[in-house]
Parts: C-alpha cells; sequence; structure tokens
C-alpha cells in the first residue's frame, strides 16, 4: 500500500506546488502590469520574489533530500550503518545523552583516523545526528556526499 500512496502523495503535493507558484507568478505579473499606482506595482514585485525564492528553496530541499537518499543507500550497500543495538533509549526512542556521547566518542575517533573517506564522514554525521547536533551534522554530511561524489568520478569502487 505505501508503494502506491507516498508516491501518490508527493506527486500530488508537487503538482500542487507547482500550481501554487505558478498562481503565485501570475498574480504577481498581472499586478506589476494592470496598476499604475507604486504600491501595487511593488506589492507585484514581492509577490513575484516570493514565488521565485520559494520555488528555489523547494528545490534546494528535494535535491538535499535526494543526494542523502543516495548516500544512505550506499552507506547501506556498504554495511557502514552505525550499530546502536543494545545503547540506552528514551521512551521516544531517541539515544539517551551518555549513549549518544559514547557512541559520537567511538566514531569520532574513525574519522580521525581517516578524515578524507566518505564513510567515516558519514557516520561521524549520523553520531551528530544522534547527539541531537543537527548544524554539524548537516556539515559533515555535505562533506560525505562530496567526498562520496569524487569517489564516483575519479572511477574508485565505492563500495
Amino acid at each position: 500500500m505505501d508503494r502506491i500512496v507516498k508516491p501518490l502523495v508527493m506527486a500530488l503535493t508537487a503538482a500542487g506546488l507547482v500550481v501554487a507558484f505558478l498562481y503565485l507568478l501570475y498574480l504577481g505579473w498581472s499586478m506589476l502590469r494592470a496598476s499604475e499606482h507604486l504600491a501595487v506595482r511593488g506589492l507585484g514585485v514581492g509577490i513575484l520574489l516570493l514565488a521565485v525564492v520559494g520555488a528555489w528553496a523547494t528545490w534546494a530541499i528535494v535535491r538535499n533530500g535526494l543526494e542523502l537518499q543516495r548516500i544512505s543507500a550506499a552507506a547501506a550497500a556498504a554495511g557502514i550503518e552505525l550499530d546502536l543495538t543494545g545503547l540506552d533509549r528514551r521512551p521516544s526512542g531517541r539515544l539517551e545523552h551518555h549513549a549518544a556521547d559514547g557512541l559520537f566518542d567511538r566514531v569520532s575517533a574513525e574519522y580521525q583516523a581517516a578524515p578524507d573517506d566518505w564513510r567515516t564522514n558519514y557516520r561521524l554525521a549520523r553520531a551528530y545526528d544522534h547527539a541531537g547536533d543537527r548544524a554539524r551534522a548537516r556539515e559533515a554530511m555535505r562533506v560525505a556526499i562530496e567526498l562520496h561524489d569524487a569517489e564516483l568520478a575519479a572511477g574508485k569502487n565505492p563500495r
């Protein structure tokens, strides 16, 4: 059922966003052209900018999600996902603070041994995420994606 529902919901959401952005472009353009009042023209320019920035932001989020899916699939194929079995968890399912710190210390030592490998950067990003440091997790994941892409471009076997 999820194989049908999820893509359908994604397609409907994408279509809705396209319609919304096109409507905003139409509205902004018509306000810009149809009025002689400076305030209305300014509002039209603002709506046009809103549509363009919104479309760009949406594309950036989708692109990052696709890159994350791609590198996560490569990590799963390489068997380098973090092993979280046996670690203490909160009732919400997140790791306890001391467990996340211990995991981070172990993964950080792996990273120090090979900082130019996408695999250690990927694992470091996941450890940052489990420790709750989203900003560093995003940065480490960005580096992991760049290193993974460079390895693919160089023709090496990314496993």
